[in-house]
C-alpha cells in the first residue's frame, strides 16, 4: 500500500508538472452545472441572495430545494457591499466565526455551530471544510482568501461527512471562481480608502479558437497598518498581497466534454500582526498603550511572509444523457515564516519564531446518474499531504535560574512532521418517490491514516539559524517520537424531504461527521505519566500520552424554506440538535520538569476530555418592499440573519481527572449572531444606485474553554454602508463608497494568555493589582487581537 501511494503521488506531481505551463486559482466546479448557475444569477439584483443557485449536492439546485441549511453569496452581491475576504461574510451568516488567526493577515479560523480550530498547528485538524473551486485545503495557513473574481460563496452548516469527507464536522465552506466567458472580456477594479487602503484587479479572458478559452487574474491589494509596532519602527495590521489566478478552458462543440486546467499564486508579505499587552509588564513595568493596534513587541525574525498557490485539472464527461464522469486533480503547496511575539514587549520573554510548511496531492472521481425520478453520485477520494512545523520558544529571561547568563537566550524547539494519507469512497442519492416527497441517503467509508516525527530539545544561544538566530541544542532531546495511526470511520447521511407546494420545501435529515485524530505535535516526553508499573518512561506510555482519537457527531435537522409572493418574500428556517462526542481540547502548559519552580518552555497536551450538545435554531428572511417605483430594476429590501445556540458542555475532565464541565465554555461560538440590511436599487440619471446597510450583533464570546476576564469578549454590534452607481453600456462602469464598522467598535476576536489557574477549575487567578501570577515568561502573558476599526474606502470598475 505504502508503495501504491508513492506511486499515486509521484504519477500526479508529474501530471502537475505538465499542466504547470498552460496554467497560472483553481476551478474544480462541476462544469456543466456551473452556466446554469450563472445564468440563474443574472436576474441576483431583483431576487436576492436566498434565489441563489448552489451545488452543496455537487449537483446545480436553487437554494430553496436543497435539505440543507446553506448561506449563499453571489460575487455581484459581494461586490456591491465592498467585501475584501473571507471574514467578510461571517458577520451575515447564523452561527458562523471567521477570522485572521492573530499572527498573519492569512491563517483562517473558522467555527460553526460550535466546532472549529484555533490553533493551526499540524497534526490539529480543521473542524470545519474550506474547498477552493471543490479542492479541499487541508491547512488552515493561507487560507483566508481575499474576495476577488469570485462567482460566489456558499456556507454549509452542520456536518457534511457523505459528500466532503473528514473534517467537515462543523460544516463546509465552497468558494468558487468564475467559469470563463464565450467572448472576450475585461474587468478591472479599483479600491482606495482610509489606512492607504490602495487595491487593484484585473481579468482578463479571451476565446483563442473554437472551444478554448483562457483567462489571466492579478490582484494587487495593500493597506497600511492600523497601528505602529512602537518598538521596531513599522506597521502593525498591515496588509501587502500580490495575487495571481490562470485559467485554460477546452469544451467541445456539444459541451459533453469539458477540461480545466486553473493555478493560483498568493505572496503575503505584510508584517507580522502583534497583540496589545492587557496587563503592565510584570518585571519591566510597561504600561498599558492607549491604542489597541499599537504594539512594543521585539521579535523581528523570521520576517513575516506567506506564499501559497496550486494548479487543478477538472474534467467533466458526460457518458450519456443518464451518466456523467468528473475527475478532479490537483496540487497545492503553501510555506508561512512568521515571528509570534506573545508578551508583546522588546524583552526575550516568550517570543517564538516559527514556520509552517504543507503540501498536498489530491485526486476525486465522481460517476453521477440522473433521471426524472433518481438523482445522485459514486465516488472516490484520495489526499497524500505533509503538513511541517518548526518554532522555538526563547525564554531568556529564565537564564538566572538555570546559572546562565540572559543573553544566552535559553529555550526550546519544537519540530514535528505529519504526514497524512486518506482515501474513501462514497455514495449520496436522492428519490422523489411523487412530485412532493423526496427520500435521500447517503454513505462515506474514510480510511485516515496520520504518521507523525515530533522532536523537542532545550536550546542555547537564541533562535535556530533558520530563524536569523545562532542557537544549537543543549543535551539530548525532550522528545524524538514517531507515531503512526489509522481511524476508519463510516459517516451515513439521510433526509426526508416534503414540498407541499412548489415554493415550499419542509424537510429532516440525519448526518454523522468526524474529525481526524493525531499526536500531539507540541508534546513534551518528559512530562509523561507512567502508566504501566515499569520503570522508566516507555514507548507506549509516550504514544498513548500524545495520541487523540478523533471527533464525531451526530446532527439532527429540521427546516423549513420557501417563497411568497412571486418570491418577494422568501425564508429559511432551521432547527437543529447535535450530539458531540470524543472532542479534541488542545491545550498548552508551562513544563517545570525538574520542579525548580522554573518553567523551561511549554508542551502542548490534547486530549479526548469531553462531551457536548449543541441546540439551536437559525432564520434567514429576504422581503421586497417596493418594485418599479423609480423605473426598471427598481426596489426597495430588507433581509435578516438570526442564529441561536445552545452549546454546552455535558463532561469535561480535567488534567486533575475531575469532571470540569460546569466552568468550561465552547470557545468561539456566542449564544446569539444576527444581522439586518436595507437595500434600495434606483434608476438615477442614465445609471442605477444601489446601496445598502447592514446592522450585525454578537453576543458574549468566550475566545477558550476557559473563561477569562482578559479576552472574553462582550457583546458588540457593527454597523456597515455601502452605495453603488453603475452607468454606461451594460451598466459597464461603476463607483462605490463603502463603510465597514462605522461605529468604530472596538471587539478582541483573539488572543494568548498564559496564566496560573485555580488548582481546581483552571480559571485564571487574578491578582489584588488586576493582573495575573504568569505560567510562562516573567513579563506575563495577556495579549489580544482585535477586528478591524473603521474602514472607509471607493472602488471603482470597469467591465466590457
Amino acid at each position: 500500500m505504502a508503495r501504491l501511494h508513492s506511486n499515486i503521488r509521484i504519477a500526479l506531481k508529474l501530471s502537475a508538472a505538465a499542466l504547470a505551463l498552460s496554467a497560472v486559482p483553481a476551478f474544480a466546479q462541476e462544469a456543466a452545472d456551473t452556466q446554469a448557475t450563472q445564468d440563474a444569477q443574472q436576474d441576483q439584483g431583483a431576487l436576492g441572495d436566498q434565489d441563489i443557485v448552489v451545488t452543496a449536492r455537487r449537483r446545480a439546485e436553487s437554494l430553496l430545494d436543497v435539505p440543507i441549511a446553506i448561506t449563499a453569496y453571489s460575487g455581484e452581491a459581494l461586490e456591491a457591499r465592498g467585501a475584501i475576504d473571507l471574514s467578510d461574510i461571517g458577520a451575515t451568516t447564523p452561527n458562523v466565526t471567521l477570522e485572521p488567526s492573530r499572527g498573519t493577515n492569512s491563517t483562517l479560523t473558522a467555527f460553526i455551530r460550535g466546532v472549529g480550530q484555533q490553533d493551526p498547528v499540524p497534526g490539529f485538524e480543521a473542524g470545519v471544510g474550506l474547498y477552493l473551486d471543490d479542492v479541499y485545503l487541508n491547512r488552515p495557513q493561507a487560507a483566508l482568501l481575499d474576495i476577488y473574481d469570485v462567482e460566489r460563496i456558499e456556507v454549509l452548516r452542520g456536518p457534511q461527512g457523505t459528500l466532503y469527507g473528514r473534517n467537515t464536522i462543523g460544516g463546509a465552506i465552497k468558494y468558487v471562481t468564475r467559469r470563463l466567458p464565450d467572448e472576450l472580456s475585461v474587468r478591472l477594479r479599483g479600491t482606495y480608502g482610509s489606512y492607504d487602503q490602495a487595491d487593484g484587479v484585473i481579468s482578463v479572458s479571451a476565446p483563442i479558437t473554437q472551444g478554448i478559452r483562457v483567462g489571466l487574474a492579478g490582484a494587487r491589494l495593500s493597506r497600511g497598518g492600523f497601528g505602529d509596532n512602537l518598538n521596531l519602527g513599522i506597521e502593525n495590521y498591515n496588509k501587502d498581497i500580490w495575487a495571481g489566478r490562470g485559467t485554460i478552458e477546452f469544451e467541445t462543440p456539444d459541451s459533453r466534454l469539458f477540461v480545466r486546467i486553473a493555478g493560483d499564486y498568493t505572496h503575503d508579505k505584510s508584517n507580522a500582526r502583534n497583540g496589545h499587552r492587557l496587563i503592565p509588564g510584570l518585571q519591566s513595568g510597561a504600561p498599558v498603550l492607549d491604542d489597541e493596534f499599537d504594539t512594543r513587541a521585539g521579535l523581528a525574525n523570521p520576517v513575516n511572509d506567506i506564499e501559497a498557490g496550486g494548479l487543478t485539472m477538472n474534467v467533466s464527461a458526460q457518458l450519456s444523457d443518464a451518466f456523467t464522469l468528473r475527475s478532479i486533480s490537483a496540487w497545492r503547496q503553501d510555506r508561512s515564516f512568521t515571528p509570534i511575539d506573545f508578551d508583546a514587549l522588546p524583552t526575550v520573554d516568550v517570543d517564538v519564531p516559527a514556520v509552517y510548511r504543507n503540501e498536498q496531492i489530491s485526486q476525486e472521481f465522481q460517476l453521477l446518474y440522473e433521471s426524472d425520478r433518481l438523482n445522485g453520485l459514486v465516488g472516490f477520494y484520495y489526499l497524500d499531504a505533509e503538513a511541517s512545523t518548526k518554532f522555538d520558544v526563547i525564554l531568556a529571561t529564565t537564564g538566572p535560574a538555570l546559572g546562565l547568563p540572559v543573553a544566552a537566550g535559553f529555550g526550546q524547539q519544537t519540530a514535528g512532521d505529519v504526514r497524512t494519507d486518506t482515501w474513501s469512497v462514497f455514495g449520496d442519492l436522492t428519490f422523489d418517490v411523487t412530485d412532493w416527497l423526496s427520500i435521500a441517503g447517503g454513505l462515506r467509508y474514510t480510511s485516515d491514516s496520520r504518521r507523525s516525527d515530533i522532536f523537542k530539545a532545550n536550546r542555547l544561544g537564541g533562535a535556530d539559524p533558520s530563524f536569523g538566530g545562532n542557537g544549537v541544542n543543549l543535551g539530548a532531546p525532550i522528545t524524538d517520537f514517531t507515531g503512526e495511526a489509522t481511524f476508519k470511520k463510516w459517516t451515513p447521511r439521510a433526509s426526508v424531504s416534503i414540498k407541499p407546494t412548489e415554493d415550499m420545501l419542509a424537510y429532516a435529515s440525519y448526518a454523522k461527521g468526524f474529525k481526524g485524530g493525531s499526536f500531539d505535535p507540541r508534546g513534551s516526553a518528559n512530562i509523561t505519566p507512567n502508566s504501566n508499573g515499569v520503570p522508566g518512561i516507555q514507548y507506549q506510555d509516550i504514544y498513548d500520552f500524545f495520541l487523540f482519537d478523533p471527533e464525531e457527531v451526530d446532527s439532527y435537522e429540521v427546516g423549513l424554506k420557501g417563497s411568497l409572493f412571486d418570491r418577494a418574500f422568501t425564508y429559511q428556517l432551521t432547527g437543529f440538535y447535535a450530539d458531540y462526542q470524543n472532542v479534541q481540547v488542545p491545550g498548552s502548559v508551562g513544563v517545570d520538569a525538574n520542579n525548580d519552580g522554573v518553567f523551561e518552555g511549554f508542551a502542548g497536551v490534547t486530549t479526548n476530555a469531553a462531551a457536548a450538545t449543541f441546540k439551536g435554531v437559525e432564520a434567514e428572511l429576504f422581503a421586497r418592499l417596493a418594485r418599479g417605483f423609480a423605473g426598471p430594476g427598481s426596489q426597495v429590501t430588507v433581509s435578516g440573519t438570526m442564529g441561536y445556540i445552545d452549546a454546552k458542555y455535558d463532561s469535561f475532565v480535567g488534567p486533575t481527572g475531575r469532571d470540569v464541565a460546569e466552568f468550561r465554555r465552547i470557545q468561539n461560538t456566542p449564544e446569539w449572531t444576527a444581522s439586518g440590511t436595507l437595500g434600495a436599487i434606483a434608476q438615477v440619471g442614465p445609471g442605477e444606485v444601489n446601496a445598502s446597510t447592514t446592522v450585525s450583533y454578537r453576543s458574549d464570546t468566550t475566545q477558550f474553554e476557559i473563561p477569562n476576564p482578559f479576552l472574553d469578549q462582550p457583546g458588540y454590534a457593527l454597523f456597515d454602508a455601502s452605495i453603488n452607481y453603475s452607468f454606461g453600456p451594460d451598466r459597464a462602469y461603476s463607483i462605490g463608497l463603502h463603510g465597514k464598522n462605522l461605529t468604530d467598535e472596538r471587539y478582541i476576536t483573539s488572543g494568548y494568555i498564559f496564566a496560573v489557574g485555580n488548582p481546581v477549575n483552571q480559571l485564571p487567578v487574578v491578582t489584588p493589582s488586576g493582573g495575573i501570577t504568569p505560567a510562562l515568561g516573567r513579563e506575563g502573558v495577556v495579549t489580544a487581537f482585535y477586528g478591524n476599526p473603521r474602514q472607509v474606502f471607493a472602488t471603482f470598475g470597469v467591465k466590457f
